[in-house]
Parts: structure tokens; sequence; C-alpha cells
């Protein structure tokens, strides 16, 4: 389940996200405390090993590895690399985010636009949204994870009510190497145009409006499948975790601290815990965890999106929009304000701080 926490942060204040590092669930201590501990226990061996069994010509050969490892490190060009991959990471979740298939649009045109209140007329406006459902259902299908073991098969599908079987055994007929999302969007444009031939859909404006919108929730779904279909590209994925992962093998080495009596530059204090060490591989390694978390939104991460709950929602609303709502209207009352030429909303106690003068340009108060 998405990870909320705007009400925590909906006011700037003194330590304001300090209450967030003590979550747990979809926190970097989550994603990171197995690597963590895995670089502290490796780092202590070396340590133990260093300060206890070696002998005295091996610990002067171990300084001396150390030493070079602790300087050619650097030369690992970590925070470049790792900040850009994260980067197009980011912009390549939201976008598939903001691409999401929303029936809104075409269930407000379906319930305005097909007409009639008889049963034929409520078929029609139902069946036309549940094959957009359908199209949205075998999308998530084929790219969630958790979409696909709650409908692994076409007969749960089926079973769900989203295709009925007659559906299906047409939807099977058709032999295509393919992926047949597209399937119902040609049902769907086939009946709006047979609604339209029966004047369930008064003027063929209504019906381009109903197909212009079909294609755009069609494009919405062909882009996730694009998304799916090609990622990041494998060997940008690969230099960036081999990347890390070396810097922080020549850390386990080049960031032990040598014995002081030795007069090795900077290695002057022996602090046993190498705490700067320690925090820039949680930085580093938990900066490639968002990568990898975020790389597949479609998954079963505690950030990825909400596909089951997606089809969930989309079903219920646009059948009650197209259906129990179609043509259903209020009594039309005066309202509140009818008299009032100054309306004004009125304010809480708690709100009344808020209720401020109008902005009337910077330069009212030269005068």
């Amino acid at each position: 389940m998405t990870v909320t926490y705007s009400s925590k942060v909906a006011n700037a204040t003194f330590f304001g996200f300090h209450r967030l590092l003590f979550k747990w669930r979809g926190s970097i201590y989550k994603l990171l405390y197995r690597e963590f501990i895995v670089f502290a226990v490796l780092y202590t061996a070396i340590s133990l090993v260093y300060r206890l069994l070696l002998t005295g010509a091996q610990k002067r050969y171990f300084e001396k590895l150390s030493i070079y490892c602790d300087r050619y490190a650097e030369q690992i060009p970590v925070t470049f690399v790792l900040g850009f991959y994260v980067t197009l990471v980011v912009n390549r979740w939201w976008n598939q985010f903001v691409n999401l298939p929303w029936p809104d649009r075409l269930m407000f045109l379906i319930s305005s636009s097909v007409q009639g209140g008889d049963e034929h007329g409520r078929m029609l406006r139902r069946t036309l949204m549940r094959y957009v459902n359908l199209t949205s259902l075998l999308i998530f299908r084929s790219v969630s994870t958790a979409v696909y073991k709650r409908f692994p098969t076409m007969d749960h599908v089926v079973e769900a009510g989203f295709m009925t079987a007659d559906e299906r055994k047409l939807f099977n007929h058709l032999k295509s190497p393919h992926l047949k999302y597209w399937v119902p969007f040609v049902w769907f444009g086939n009946l709006a145009t047979k609604a339209r031939n029966e004047g369930r859909i008064r003027d063929s404006v209504d019906l381009q409006s109903l197909m212009t919108e079909m294609n755009r929730f069609r494009s919405w779904c062909s882009l996730l499948f694009g998304y799916d279909w090609v990622g990041i590209p494998l060997v940008y994925t690969q230099v960036v975790t081999l990347a890390v992962y070396a810097f922080f093998f020549t850390c386990l080495i080049g960031r032990q601290f040598l014995d002081p009596s030795r007069g090795y530059a900077g290695h002057d204090l022996d602090l046993y815990v190498p705490i700067f060490t320690l925090l820039q591989f949680f930085f580093y390694a938990g900066w490639l965890k968002v990568a990898e978390q975020l790389i597949n939104p479609f998954g079963e991460d505690d950030d990825d999106f909400e596909t089951n709950w997606c089809i969930d929602r989309n079903l219920q609303v646009s059948l009650l929009a197209v259906d129990e709502m179609h043509m259903s209207l209020p009594k039309m009352k005066k309202d509140i304000y009818w008299d009032d030429s100054a309306a004004r909303p009125p304010y809480t106690l708690a709100a009344a701080d808020y209720c401020i003068p109008s902005f009337l340009g910077s330069t009212v108060q030269m005068g």
C-alpha cells in the first residue's frame, strides 16, 4: 500500500520532518538494513583480522593496501553516475503515474451522450463502460504483478464480471501473437457506432467526442505497456550498481583505521567505528535503493502504485456514473446568496486567521 504522509508535512515547522524519520513502512531503514548490516559486519571482520591476526610484515602490507584503496576509491564517479540515474528513474516513475488510465472523462461523456432510460439504453451505457474497464484491466494484468496474481487467467476476468463468456470466446478466437488489450476498444467503437445509428447518440459530434476520448484512454494504456516493454537500458543499471558496490568494496579496506604509531597521513586517530563511512554507505546505497524501488512501480513494494485499488475504484465509480446517475438531478433551489450581491462564505474560529482583505496591487499603499 502506498505510504502517504502529506498531512504530516502540511505546515513547515521547527524539526518538521523529524516525525517522518521514525516511520518503518516505506522507509529507507526497511529497504537498506540488510545491506547495512552486511557492510558493517564485513568492515568489523577485516578490522579484527588486521588488529589481532596479522603479523608485523602482514600489517605493513595491509596498511599500504589500505592507503592505496583510499586514495583511488574517490576516482569512481559514484555521485555523478548515481545522481543522474536516480533523476532518470524518478522522472520515469512520475510519468507513469500521470499516465495511469482513469475512465472519468469517458464516463461523463457516456452518461450524457448515450440516451435512453429503458433497459436497452442502460445496457448500452454499462457495456461501453465495461469495455473501458476491461481494457485497463488487461493492461494492468500485463504490467503489474499484484493484478496478475489477482487475475491469473481469463477465467478470473470472466468470473469478476469484466467480460462475459461469449466475449471471451470471441476474444480467444482472435489469433494474434501480440497482446490483445486493444480488442475491447474495437468493441467499444463498434457499439458506439451502433448506438449512433439507433439514435441513442443524437449527433455525430457526440460520437466523435466519445471516440476522441476513447483514443486518449487507449494512449494511456499503450504508454504503460511501452514503459513496461522498453525500460532504462540494462547497461546503465549495471554501471550504476557496479560503481556503488565497487566503491564500498574498496572502502572496506581503504577506510580502515590504521595504527596511529606508524604516522600515516590522516591516520592519527583510531576510532574503531567508521562513522562517516557508514553514513556515506547509508546515503549512497540508500540512493541506489530508491532507484531500485521506483524503476518498476507496478510491483509489490511499499510505494508501488495500488493498481488493484485503481481497478476497484474505476469499475465502481464508472458504473455508478453511467447507470444510477444517468439523468439524475437534484431539485433546483435558490442558493443562500440569492439576494446577496457580496457573497462571502463564513469562516470557522479555527480558520479566522485566513480571513484577509483582497490584494489590490502593490502600488495601492503608495499614496
